[in-house]
């Protein structure tokens, strides 16, 4: 017999239980908090100073330092968990953002302001517990057992339990049930902090549509041709490759007046809605499909051939489904799911708080110019609106996106109730409806989720576990080093 239970002691003297948790909450604040303020870059004022030809505020550096207390006579001191819960405060770090004003290119001003307080997760890395041994931990009032990953708001434990939901940037192939198109192609474009479902269809007359933003139902040639692919030949080429498909003749019929970009931008803007100029309605079109269309590949001109590519793709796919009998995409495959950690849902959280951060201080800023009394950029920035925010969400477990949920009280029944809550993994889904392939047992469960603990009722197989030695990795590939290295094994870029 395998003497498993030392393997396991082992393991778990080197991992914590909640290791994911914690290595994504550190990846938000190592990471995300900074990729979040490069999105916004700078932000230039609508309303400037009379005498001002080109002002902007550039935010540069942020970070956090370790969990601090100002107490009543103003004096700053570290705080430890274990106070938090006695004195009923919220265990969390002060946010810094390094701001400079730049007046018509020139540097007038530059300084660190706190911008807002920001939970912290016990036992992560600017946790005062981390790497504490158990007699420094009890020292600390502290229970030596207790693994972590949670947070404490005014005196209360609260988690940010696991969301599961399908893979951003991947094409699924569904029948529909309703509506004139057989089929349905669906991807969920994830890239610049947007996430842009795209619908395609094909019609009873063979033509293939693609929905998203303000274009509906815009036939998908026009679209390809739209972003620089004008040939139809190379159209062909792409989508079928060896095998022809008379659908695609179909659709290059439909868009045969479509002979230049120009022809299939000027399309598009009378199917969007954009009603000016022709060279402000290309303009116009171009910004709109730049920034939403398949944001995951890039929001520049650059990468309008490569979005080309990848709408030829998704047409190939589609056809081969509907046409060749491809299986469908199996949206209950554990490889099309992704799990959203503590730091993914917090990066949620701030971007969504840190734009309405950035849009006050433009109204601070430009209601103070209109009266003439500014003088600093520094008495624009409100720290209590990002902190009262994100403390709200945490509090009531509102997320952005209209989640609910997300945010519980931590079960503190027992241990292994405690243990439980912590590998709790939710879906998206509404328990009210039926759903049944969501809830069943699937094979790709197998190691990762548990099979037994689920609750009985509405929200069965729709509330899971992770399993004990489950791990979540949260390190995302590069594309561009995975680019490089297979141009430097042969493969060319045509």
């Amino acid at each position: 017999m395998l003497e498993y239970k030392p393997l396991i002691e082992n393991y778990f003297k080197k991992h914590s239980f909640v290791e994911a948790n914690i290595k994504s909450f550190d990846n938000f604040v190592n990471k995300s908090l900074q990729k979040i303020i490069n999105e916004i870059g700078e932000i230039i004022p609508s309303v400037i100073p009379q005498d001002v030809q080109d002002f902007k505020i550039k935010l540069d550096k942020i970070w956090i330092e370790k969990p601090q207390i100002i107490e009543a006579d103003g004096s700053r001191r570290d705080v430890y968990p274990a106070e938090a819960r006695l004195r009923k405060l919220t265990y969390s770090a002060p946010i810094y953002l390094e701001v400079t004003a730049h007046i018509d290119g020139v540097q007038v001003e530059n300084f660190t302001s706190e911008i807002g307080r920001l939970p912290l997760m016990i036992k992560s890395k600017f946790c005062h517990l981390n790497k504490l041994n158990r007699e420094e931990l009890i020292e600390k009032g502290e229970d030596p057992d207790d693994p972590g990953g949670y947070f404490i708001l005014n005196g209360n434990e609260r988690l940010l339990v696991m969301v599961e939901d399908l893979a951003s940037n991947k094409v699924f192939v569904e029948k529909a049930n309703i509506g004139p198109s057989e089929y349905k192609a669906r991807v969920f474009s994830e890239g610049g902090g947007l996430r842009i479902p795209h619908l395609v269809e094909q019609m009873k007359d063979g033509v293939i549509y693609l929905s998203f933003t303000r274009f509906q139902r815009v036939p998908i040639i026009a679209i390809i041709k739209a972003l620089g692919l004008t040939k139809d030949q190379d159209i062909t080429t792409l989508i079928s490759g060896d095998k022809q498909y008379d659908d695609i003749f179909v659709n290059l019929y439909k868009c045969i007046h479509l002979k230049t970009q120009d022809d299939a931008i000027d399309t598009l803007a009378k199917e969007g809605g954009i009603t000016q100029t022709k060279e402000i309605k290309i303009e116009k079109t171009l910004e709109q499909i730049d920034r939403y269309l398949l944001p995951h590949l890039g929001l520049t001109k650059e990468d309008r051939i490569a979005k080309a590519y990848n709408l030829c793709k998704i047409v190939k796919k589609f056809l081969m489904v509907s046409k060749d009998g491809l299986s469908m995409s199996d949206k209950d495959h554990y490889m099309n799911k992704r799990v959203k950690l503590s730091g993914d849902l917090l990066e949620d959280l701030f971007r969504v708080n840190f734009r309405v951060l950035v849009n006050d201080m433009l109204y601070n800023f430009q209601r103070l110019v209109k009266r003439g009394k500014f003088h600093s950029i520094k008495i624009i920035i409100r720290d209590k609106l990002l902190s009262g925010r994100i403390m709200t969400a945490l509090a009531t477990g509102n997320w952005p996106g209209g989640r609910s949920g997300i945010s519980q009280n931590i079960d503190r029944t027992n241990f292994l109730g405690t243990m439980s809550h912590l590998k709790r993994v939710i879906s998206l889904l509404s328990a009210s409806q039926e759903n049944f392939e969501a809830r069943a047992l699937h094979s790709t469960h197998w190691g990762r989720l548990c099979p037994i603990e689920t609750p009985e009722g509405t929200p069965i197989g729709l509330r899971k576990n992770l399993s004990m030695l489950c791990d979540v990795s949260h390190s995302v590939v590069d594309n561009k080093k995975i680019m490089k290295q297979l141009e430097i094994a042969g493969l060319q870029n045509d």
